[in-house]
């Protein structure tokens, strides 16, 4: 409808003015001001906005998204302050999706919706250089005028809104979400040819891999807690120096740190300044900010994952939740790792007894069979040899299954090896063992010592650990071997392997454990950092004597 306002012309009026008049007086009037131009020495007509139009504009302006008006070919007619601000690359982008717009939709002519047939809108997606921001953009082609006079027609209305935060943080999920999956996947073929301590090393280069690409941090750990020792554990880290590696950390809300304070109350805690939070611990080297979080799995905090940057204020809420996302992953795996070895000891456990039970009645029979023929053989110096030596071997049978049976509480093979004489490899070799179970110290014992070993043989970890101090301590010559089980009820093994790297760094160790079941994940720390070897009870013992002769020959020949 033409503006049947009388106007009003001002000549050189201030642009304050003007806006003064308009919103006085600009529903009943058009006003047009007479502007100079100083290059020219002419006089330009330009009309001001009616009190309506300004307002509108000044909205435009003031919200906190990109507002333009752009011709078919993507020239910009008009733009709010926020467009204006964008990079030259951003609103080039959107000038061709205009472009693209005008030309798609001239193709289409039934492509508008019908309820609205002077509109359609298009999407795009566009980024500035290296994607340091990221825009939605909503182009929507204009129809003819509210006369039917085609004063829009062609003309395209564009909205872009930022949307950097919304889309980075999607990806991040997306990400974190992909490395649950790869935690939780597990080649079934792959894992079975795998003992415990490959089982987790695999793992650990899973968690190592996804944390480093998701959470960006300079130092990496997680600790677990052991229930015994109500202690936590490291077991798995990046960048983290040794001194660290060997603090006491306990779920204590006061005295153990943020780790401490984290396993406690199972609150995340986010570091933003080391320099002033009375809570944190040094870990990192230079280390200024962190975030750590606890591990769950069933609601049950089972020890705590911890980031570090070297830099302050590297971490916030968003970091925080990230990491709980992927802390839950990483409890699950490692919860899942952990089933599998239960269900293995169970099942070997479980195997061994219904064996034993099986061939209990035939080997009874057998028995009873040689007891007839022994009366037999009793005038037949020949034929009592083999039937000494049936039942010699039958009684060997009911050992082993008995061995079998037990699981790790016993070895195999002992018959085959009690009398064996010394080996010059062996001969005075000073060799200390540790084992909670008296039966397993005794047997290793004894067969090294018949070996030739000169053995010391501790019953606890402690015991273990105050030997290879005071040798250190005295200037002695230290234990060239150390083997230690892993599951004592005072200390693990990874304690006793780090005791040997403090005090003797040149003894060798051999850890052990039962059917590869290891909770404090001793095994995969002391093998990234030079343990020797591990033997999964229940083990041969030509299998031990095999191993201890390698780890002395290994020692032997770096010195």
């Amino acid at each position: 409808m033409p503006d049947r306002r009388p106007k009003l012309l001002l000549v050189g009026a201030q642009p304050e003015a003007i806006q003064d008049l308009v919103d006085l007086v600009g529903d009943r009037y058009e006003i047009v001001a007479l502007e100079h131009d100083p290059q020219t020495t002419t006089q330009q007509v330009i009309a001001a906005p009616a009190a309506g139009e300004a307002r509108a504009a000044t909205l435009l302006g003031a919200i906190g998204e990109g507002v333009a008006l752009a011709g078919p070919t993507g020239e910009l007619l008009w733009s709010n302050r926020f467009y204006d601000a964008l990079e030259p690359e951003v609103r080039a982008r959107v000038s061709g999706a205009c472009r693209e717009t005008a030309e798609h939709l001239s193709r289409r002519d039934d492509a508008r919706d019908g309820s609205d047939p002077g509109v359609m809108t298009c999407k795009f997606e566009v980024a500035s250089s290296g994607e340091r921001r990221l825009f939605d953009a909503y182009v929507t082609l204009l129809g003819a005028g509210a006369e039917g006079d085609g004063t829009d027609a062609g003309q395209l209305a564009v909205v872009v809104r930022d949307v950097t935060v919304t889309r980075k943080t999607q990806r991040k999920m997306d990400a974190i979400d992909r490395a649950g999956y790869e935690l939780a996947r597990f080649d079934v073929d792959q894992i079975r040819q795998m003992n415990a301590m490959q089982r987790l090393e695999l793992l650990e280069a899973k968690i190592v891999r996804s944390a480093r690409e998701l959470l960006n941090y300079d130092h990496f750990a997680v600790f677990l807690l052991d229930a015994k020792t109500n202690k936590l554990q490291l077991v798995m880290s990046s960048g983290l120096p040794q001194d660290i590696q060997d603090l006491d950390l306990f779920p204590e809300q006061d005295g153990s740190g943020i780790s401490g304070y984290v396993a406690a109350t199972g609150r995340s805690y986010v570091c933003y300044d080391a320099q002033t939070d009375e809570r944190y611990l040094p870990g990192l080297v230079g280390a200024r900010s962190s975030v750590t979080v606890p591990l769950r799995v069933h609601d049950r905090v089972i020890g705590i994952l911890d980031v570090e940057s070297k830099d302050a204020g590297q971490f916030d809420e968003q970091d925080r939740q990230f990491a709980e996302i992927f802390a839950r992953h990483v409890a699950m795996a490692l919860h899942t790792l952990d089933l599998l070895v239960a269900e293995r000891t169970t099942t070997n456990l479980s195997v061994s007894d219904r064996f034993e039970g099986e061939l209990a009645e035939p080997l009874e029979d057998l028995s009873h069979e040689v007891d007839w023929l022994s009366g037999l053989a009793e005038r037949d110096p020949e034929t009592a040899k083999h039937v000494a030596q049936i039942r010699h071997d039958l009684d060997s049978i009911k050992s082993r299954m008995k061995d079998v049976a037990s699981g790790p509480q016993t070895l195999l093979g002992m018959d085959r090896f009690r009398d064996r004489a010394a080996d010059p490899e062996l001969t005075g070799r000073r060799v200390l063992v540790a084992d909670d179970h008296p039966k397993i110290r005794k047997i290793i014992g004894e067969v090294l010592t018949h070996r030739g070993c000169a053995v010391t043989v501790c019953a606890c970890g402690q015991e273990a650990i105050d030997a290879i101090i005071a040798v250190g301590e005295s200037g002695a010559e230290p234990f060239e071997l150390v083997v230690s089980d892993i599951q004592m009820p005072d200390r693990n093994g990874y304690e006793v392997f780090s005791t040997v790297r403090k005090h003797t760094p040149g003894t060798r160790v051999l850890l052990m454990t039962g059917f590869g079941y290891d909770p404090h994940h001793s095994i995969v720390r002391a093998s990234q950092e030079g343990l020797q070897g591990v033997l999964f009870k229940p083990f041969e013992i030509e299998l031990l004597v095999e191993q201890v002769k390698i780890a002395l020959a290994v020692e032997h020949a770096e010195k």
